[in-house]
């Protein structure tokens, strides 16, 4: 069996690696799913983060496949005949957003269920916003990403100062 996770992903974090790294010991493949939004103003672009998401996952190139969309979930999912899709729950916080998005899938796709699954307590408390800002304001977050997204990131910030 397959299931979606989709997300915006910018930038991909040891949480989202811990969920779907855990995903792949319960399904045959997980789609990791990168989310064109439109409400979002992300700091990478689609195709750079699913370059990154890849790299996270090259080892797991058989389980673990990385593609883009845009428009609904639900909608992405049923064009793929996936019928699970993936959330990850951090806190209580996350929850009230969560439930709100499963039940207004559930209603647009009946017959897709969404899965709640909770990073390592090690990754509880990261959240993509928040590593973005430590970089920007000249941090270190080699415990929250991978070296190769810090060093994206550390590039990407510095080409916009320079930009401004």
């Amino acid at each position: 069996m397959t299931a979606l996770y989709p997300g915006s992903f910018d930038p991909i974090t040891y949480g989202h690696i811990d969920l779907v790294r855990r995903a792949t010991k319960i399904f045959d493949k997980v789609v990791v799913a990168i989310a064109v939004n439109i409400g979002k103003e992300p700091l990478f672009t689609v195709a750079e983060r699913v370059q990154l998401v890849k790299e996270a996952f090259k080892d797991l190139h058989d389980k673990v496949e990385v593609v883009w969309f845009e428009g609904l979930v639900v909608e992405f999912a049923k064009r793929h005949g996936i019928r699970i899709l993936l959330r990850g729950l951090r806190m209580v916080s996350d929850f009230d957003y969560e439930f709100q998005m499963a039940i207004t899938n559930r209603m647009f796709a009946p017959e897709i269920e969404t899965l709640f699954l909770m990073p390592s307590e090690d990754y509880f408390y990261i959240s993509s916003r928040l590593i973005k800002e430590i970089v920007a304001l000249g941090g270190s977050v080699n415990r929250f990403v991978p070296d190769f997204v810090e060093k994206a990131m550390k590039e990407k910030l510095l080409t916009q100062k320079q930009d401004r």
